[in-house]
C-alpha cells in the first residue's frame, strides 16, 4: 500500500478534523466504525437480552484472533483482558517463588529501569512473595540496555518482563536476542508490545516468544479496555493463575464449587467476565491496521520519524530517541528548556502530543499523518516559544 493510499484512511478518522493528532503512542484516534460497533453492541443488548452472549463470546475470540494476526501468532493463542496491569498480575499469579512450583527453584525477575511503571509496580511487589527482583540500570536513559540485561539473565531467572519499545525514548529492544538468551538459561520472556504492535512488524511465534501483552489504546486505534495476552501454546498447560475467575474455568456455567479446573485453551488466563463494549469498539482499529499492513506502516513511520528528527535537530533541541532505524520505534522524543510549558499550550491549541519527565515532548506520526502536519507542529513550537505564552491550565497534565 502506498503512502497516498494510507492517507485515504483519514476520512475514517473523524478526530483528524478536530486537530493535529501526533499522539498515537498514547491514544490513537477513534475510527468511525468504532461508533458503529458500539451501537451494534447496544442493539444486541437491547434486542437479544441474555441471549446476546451467544454473539458476545464469539466476539471475544474473534478480536483475539485479529490481534494474533498483527502479532505474528496463531489463532486461539490470544486472550482479551482489560489492561496490561491485569495481564501482568495474572501472569505473576502463575508463579510461586519457594521452589515448589513447575518452574523449580527459579525466583529471579529481570527487567530494566526504562520499563513502563505499571509493569514495575506489579513485579516489584512480588518480592513480598519471595521473588528476587533485579532492575537493570540504563547507561544513558535512552537506549535499551540490552547487554546489561542479557548479562543479568542466569540459571536462577524465572521471567524477563520487558517492553519491546521503551515509552520514555522510543528505543527498541532486539526481542529475538532477549528471547534466545532467556531460553539458553531456561527462563521465560513476557514481551510488552504496547508501543510496537501496529507500528512495528512482529513475529512472536517465529521468535519463540513465551508470552506477550499490550492493548488497543495506542497505535491500534482501538480505545481503552481491550488489552491482550499471548501465550505460547506449549507453555500454556504449565500456567495456573491464582488470580483467576469463572470464565477461566473449563466449565464456567457448571458453577462448580470444587477445586479450580482451568480451561484447556487460552481462556484459562481470562479471569472474570470480559469487557464486551471495549471489545466491540476495539475491533474497528485492529481491522484498519490489518488492512493497511504493519510493514507498510513501518516504512512510512521510519521516513516520517527521520523527517521529524531533522526538523527537531534543525532547532538544536535534545533528541532522546535513538537515531538508527532498527533501534527506533514510532516516536521522536525531544526536549528543550521550557518544553513542558510549551507542550501544554500546544495541547490547548489541539496539537495533540504529550510531555513526559526525563523524556521531553513525545511526537508520533502514524499512517494517517501528513508531512505538512509535522512541519505545522514544529512551526507552532517555534511560535509558542517566541510568544512566551503560559498555558491556560498550568496544572493540567496529559
Amino acid at each position: 500500500m502506498t503512502e497516498n493510499e494510507m492517507l485515504s484512511y483519514r476520512s475514517e478518522l473523524p478526530t483528524l478534523e478536530k486537530g493535529i493528532h501526533l499522539i498515537s503512542h498514547s491514544l490513537g484516534p477513534v475510527p468511525r466504525n468504532a461508533r458503529k460497533y458500539a451501537e451494534q453492541f447496544l442493539t444486541e443488548w437491547e434486542d437479544d437480552s441474555i441471549t446476546a452472549w451467544q454473539k458476545w463470546l464469539p466476539a471475544v475470540r474473534s478480536l483475539g484472533d485479529q490481534i494474533a494476526d498483527v502479532l505474528g501468532a496463531s489463532h486461539g493463542t490470544v486472550t482479551i483482558l482489560p489492561n496490561v496491569s491485569i495481564v501482568q498480575a495474572i501472569v505473576a499469579s502463575c508463579f510461586v517463588f519457594d521452589g515448589k512450583g513447575p518452574f523449580g527453584r527459579r525466583n529471579k525477575i529481570v527487567y530494566d529501569e526504562l520499563n513502563f511503571s505499571t509493569v514495575h509496580y506489579v513485579w516489584r511487589e512480588q518480592a513480598r512473595r519471595g521473588a528476587n527482583v533485579v532492575v537493570v540500570p540504563s547507561c544513558d536513559g535512552i537506549s535499551a540496555p540490552i547487554d546489561a540485561l542479557l548479562a543479568a539473565i542466569d540459571d536462577q531467572t524465572l521471567l524477563v518482563p520487558v517492553s519491546h519499545v521503551l515509552f520514555r525514548s522510543s528505543g527498541v529492544y532486539d526481542a529475538k536476542r532477549v528471547i534466545d538468551r532467556a531460553h539458553e538459561q531456561g527462563a521465560l520472556v513476557l514481551l510488552d508490545c504496547y508501543q510496537s504492535a501496529g507500528t512495528i512488524p512482529l513475529s512472536l511465534e517465529a521468535w519463540g516468544c513465551d508470552m506477550a501483552c499490550g492493548g488497543s489504546v495506542k497505535w491500534a486505534c482501538g480505545g481503552p479496555g481491550a488489552g491482550y495476552l499471548y501465550v505460547r501454546p506449549d507453555l500454556l498447560p504449565k500456567l495456573e493463575p491464582m488470580m483467576t475467575g469463572w470464565f477461566g474455568h473449563a466449565h464456567p456455567f457448571a458453577f462448580d464449587m470444587g477445586p479450580m479446573q482451568y480451561a484447556s485453551d487460552a481462556w484459562r488466563m481470562i479471569g472474570g467476565t470480559p469487557a464486551i463494549p471495549a471489545i466491540y469498539t476495539a475491533r474497528a482499529g485492529w481491522e484498519m491496521i490489518a488492512k493497511i499492513g504493519v510493514q507498510n506502516i513501518r516504512k512510512k513511520s521510519l521516513r516520517q520519524t527521520e523527517l521529524l528528527r531533522e526538523l527537531v535537530e534543525k532547532r538544536e533541541f535534545v533528541v532522546n530517541t535513538p537515531r538508527d532505524d532498527a533501534a527506533r520505534g514510532g516516536t521522536i522524543c525531544f526536549d528543550f528548556e521550557g518544553a513542558e510549558a510549551v507542550s501544554r499550550v500546544l495541547s490547548e491549541r489541539r496539537m495533540f502530543h504529550d510531555y513526559r519527565p526525563r523524556c521531553g515532548m513525545r511526537v508520533s506520526p502514524h499512517f494517517f499523518t501528513t508531512d505538512d502536519e509535522l512541519e505545522r507542529f514544529m512551526g507552532e513550537v517555534d511560535r509558542v516559544r517566541r510568544e512566551g505564552i503560559e498555558p491556560a491550565n498550568p496544572s493540567r497534565s496529559y
